[in-house]
């Protein structure tokens, strides 16, 4: 038992610093915001003026989306931010402009996918669009697994990997050192419990940060695209795409030419410049 739990250590440490490293890698985009009270403050130089993100909600609170959508990106420019995106979603939301609406809170939902709010204007500028496209359900257990997984953004999985194995210390300690039974029963079964936890918590980190990385999902930004059965323009037309349809990107091997796959199984060939990847 105890050679079983000392490999249980050693393997746990090395997770731990995986854990961290991916939080690390996964905040890198955003070392240039500082902290100020419970808001975060984010600022960039450009064209010699300093512009912050406080400058960009003044814009919006007041109705100049136009300048609050160039200070947005202008700090995006700098590093990403869920905040950010999401404000950016909300300026285009307000000028119609539905398609980049749903690209930047698809941008601040890879970024903060626990966010409700997110979510919720997603949803409306979804329901905007022209294509009501019907994903294929997931067996109940996957979707509970994803559900799951999306509820906690990387850099919290990667935070809990390293507060269960915290705790899984504490729980190894009072197995070893503890001289009352009933504590050395407990901790051997919380050694067991954090143990799992820890795994867990680390492999969802991983899978966050997958998908932040690959990204493999598009918005259609222009009005409608046909969308082709090879990657040509005499290719046979399959159907037609409206601006701010989701599409998941099956091919991107060509630079002109993406294959697709829609949530409803359909697939096909469009224009790279007809998509702009998530």
């Amino acid at each position: 038992m105890k050679k079983i739990l000392f490999f249980a250590f050693n393997l746990l440490i090395a997770m731990s610093l995986w854990a961290e490293e991916i939080s690390l890698d996964s905040i890198q985009s955003g070392k240039d915001s500082v902290s100020i009270g419970s808001h975060t403050e984010f600022s960039t130089e450009k064209s010699g003026k300093n512009i912050t993100k406080s400058g960009g909600d003044s814009a919006y609170i007041k109705n100049d989306y136009k300048s609050a959508i160039q200070i947005y990106e202008a700090l995006l420019e700098k590093g990403e931010a869920a905040e950010v995106y999401y404000n950016l979603g909300n300026c285009y939301y307000k000028t119609n402009d539905i398609a980049k609406s749903i690209l930047n809170y698809e941008r601040a939902l890879l970024l903060d996918p626990g966010n409700t709010d997110i979510r919720v204007n997603l949803e409306m500028a979804r329901a905007k669009t022209v294509d009501k496209i019907t994903s294929i359900p997931d067996i109940f257990f996957v979707a509970w697994i994803k559900s799951l997984i999306n509820c906690l953004s990387v850099d919290a999985w990667a935070k809990c990997g390293i507060l269960f194995f915290i705790l899984f210390l504490v729980a190894v300690a009072l197995f070893f050192f503890s001289k009352q039974a009933s504590l050395k029963k407990g901790g051997f079964i919380g050694g067991i419990v954090f143990l799992i936890l820890v795994v867990l918590s680390n492999v969802f980190a991983s899978q966050q940060k997958a998908v932040l990385v690959n990204r493999n999902a598009a918005i259609v930004l222009v009005p409608s695209v046909t969308v082709r059965s090879t990657p040509s323009e005499s290719g046979t037309s399959l159907f037609i795409l409206h601006e701010g349809s989701k599409v998941e990107l099956k091919d991107n091997s060509m630079r002109e030419w993406k294959e697709i796959r829609l949530e409803d199984g359909k697939v096909g060939w469009v224009p790279t410049s007809s998509i702009e990847v998530i």
